[in-house]
């Protein structure tokens, strides 16, 4: 039950900036008070991490984050991921472009 508390809490922030154009500056400029002043959840990120919100609503541009390198030690693969990268094989990063990238990947032309 909690987890679909937190996802209605996530579509209400987005739906909100999508249509109220000063919740989203406020939301880039000072998330976790925006945030907190909207729904009334507060959010707890772990010691030296902070929330960055970038405006992605642009639709003339396509946007691109650059994941921070995982930790390898920190990653849980899956029996199938596990058994592929012992064989050798790119899934994992397909499967990874794919996630982070989706929309780019239909623009390359090689």
């Amino acid at each position: 039950m909690e987890q679909k508390k937190e996802e209605e809490v996530l579509r209400l922030i987005i739906s909100k900036a999508w249509e109220d154009t000063n919740f989203r500056k406020s939301l880039i400029a000072d998330p976790l008070r925006a945030i907190e002043n909207l729904t009334g959840a507060k959010i707890v990120l772990p010691e030296g991490k902070t929330l960055v919100i970038n405006d992605q609503t642009d639709k003339s541009k396509v946007f691109v984050n650059i994941p921070s390198e995982p930790n390898i030690e920190d990653i849980e693969l899956t029996e199938g991921q596990l058994e592929i990268i012992a064989g050798g094989g790119q899934t994992v990063w397909s499967d990874l472009v794919n996630s982070l990238f989706p929309t780019l990947k239909d623009y390359i032309k090689i």
